[in-house]
């Protein structure tokens, strides 16, 4: 019988909450705790659905159907599997969370030491120093990555911990910054509190992650000599909930710290920054600033060889140092447009493909009913992503006419789910009989490949 033991599950908890929390994370609940005030709790947990929760079923989804992605996107077909693979790749690599992990490192470890009219000048030096050793460390990553995440994750999280502490504790009446009991909320956080902290989740690119490093937990599981799939499902599972309950205290502490924060502050990072420096005074705030610059570095090194990796595998003439050196130069230069502009910029683009990634994840767990009929997979997908285009365009100011009007006439439109409806007819319009069905080889599924688990898919 494949058992395990309680510390090889604690290992496997801490894997997964280790594959969830990047520093980059950090910067959001806090900056969402202080606008939705009273309402803090709801959006928290709205934040954590769209963030660790989807991210975990991603990987429940891969482990079910295969040991990667890509699996995932076979239920649709190998092109789509391509893209997207390449698309989720981009999303976590040089499009967004990578040069997140440069900016947010310069936000909270050098930004508030440096004078206003030199900010541009140390970004770009900060940056250039960061990603410069990205690519360095980025062709021996092994021993690098585990001894500064041996130290100094830990470090971080004890650093949130003092500060929510403190925050709690404290007598703050004296001190420069403006805290206080929990206020009112606002904007959409006063009538929508949880579905705008769903959308805040998409922000931390965890769901899109999930499915990509769905074999670094399928490795962790069969190193313990499990192979039956059932049996990796049911670890990934209970490890799983393990790493979001850790996940969600921290979370809440960072939300907490926000939420009793009531001078205003441009973003998170900087609210940490400025919490932990007027709290602790200035060695609070180089802590806090060390530690995520390293925790970021690991996330960085993590990210740019999981991306150097994929594309080198699909593009063998282009040599794995090309693509680092490529992949780090064009993260240097989106780190500089600043945080809250890579934030804002983000958000429309992920309102516009987490739906799509939601539908084929939630749909994978029926693939047995769904059978052959790939169509209801496709014309889910479509109806989402078309609507929830039309959301997001409309959530910045831009409208498509006729087209939009017909969108708010959706239910839950106003909550950035009208997506659903639309989905859900794509699902049922899939299962007519007028669809031509794609018969695929049938398979043992009952087994883990192990052969493809221990090779370097990431």
């Amino acid at each position: 019988m494949e058992k395990l033991k309680m510390r090889q599950i604690l290992s496997l908890t801490f894997t997964l909450f280790a594959i969830f929390f990047g520093a980059g994370n950090m910067i959001f609940p806090p900056a969402m705790g202080q606008v939705a005030g009273e309402h803090y709790l709801q959006a928290l947990a709205g934040f954590i659905l769209t963030d660790a929760g989807i991210a975990l079923l991603g990987i429940i989804a891969v482990v079910l159907v295969g040991n990667k992605i890509m699996d995932l996107g076979d239920l649709v077909s190998r092109r789509f599997s391509l893209c997207l693979s390449i698309t989720v790749y981009l999303l976590i690599g040089p499009l967004f969370a990578l040069p997140r992990t440069g900016s947010v490192s310069y936000e909270l470890a050098v930004r508030s030491y440096v004078p206003q009219e030199y900010e541009w000048l140390a970004s770009l030096l900060v940056t250039a120093v960061f990603f410069a050793l990205t690519y360095y460390l980025s062709g021996n990553p092994g021993k690098v990555v585990d001894i500064i995440g041996k130290y100094m994750t830990p470090i971080l999280i004890v650093s949130i911990v003092l500060l929510y502490l403190a925050c709690l504790f404290l007598d703050k009446s004296q001190h420069a910054l403006q805290y206080g009991a929990i206020g009112q909320a606002q904007g959409e956080y006063r009538e929508i509190a949880f579905f705008k902290g769903m959308i805040e989740g998409y922000n931390a690119l965890d769901g899109p992650a999930g499915p990509v490093f769905a074999i670094i937990i399928i490795h962790a599981i069969t190193g313990f000599q499990v192979k039956e799939r059932k049996n990796v499902v049911k670890y990934t599972v209970i490890s799983g909930i393990g790493a979001v309950l850790i996940l969600s205290i921290i979370y809440y502490m960072l939300t907490y710290i926000g939420a009793t924060t009531h001078t205003i502050f441009e973003n998170g990072g900087a609210l940490l920054h400025g919490v932990a420096s007027d709290l602790f005074g200035p060695v609070g705030g180089l802590v806090l600033g060390a530690s995520v610059f390293l925790a970021c570095m690991t996330t960085s090194i993590g990210l740019t060889t999981s991306f150097a990796d994929y594309f080198h595998e699909l593009l063998p003439s282009v040599s794995y140092r090309k693509i680092t050196a490529a992949v780090c130069l064009f993260s240097f230069a989106v780190s500089n447009v600043g945080l809250s502009y890579l934030i804002a910029v983000s958000q429309p683009v992920l309102m516009m493909i987490y739906p799509a990634l939601i539908v084929l994840i939630l749909l994978s767990f029926v693939r047995k009913w769904i059978g052959d009929r790939k169509m209801v997979y496709i014309l889910s997908m479509i109806g989402a992503f078309c609507f929830a285009f039309l959301n997001a365009m409309d959530n910045i100011g831009i409208t498509f006419g006729l087209f939009t009007e017909w969108a708010r006439k959706l239910p839950l439109y106003e909550l950035h789910l009208g997506w659903m409806l639309p989905a859900v007819c794509g699902a049922v319009t899939g299962f007519l009989p007028i669809w031509k069905k794609h018969r695929k080889p049938s398979m043992d599924r009952n087994k883990i490949n192990l052969v493809d688990c221990c090779a370097k898919n990431e």
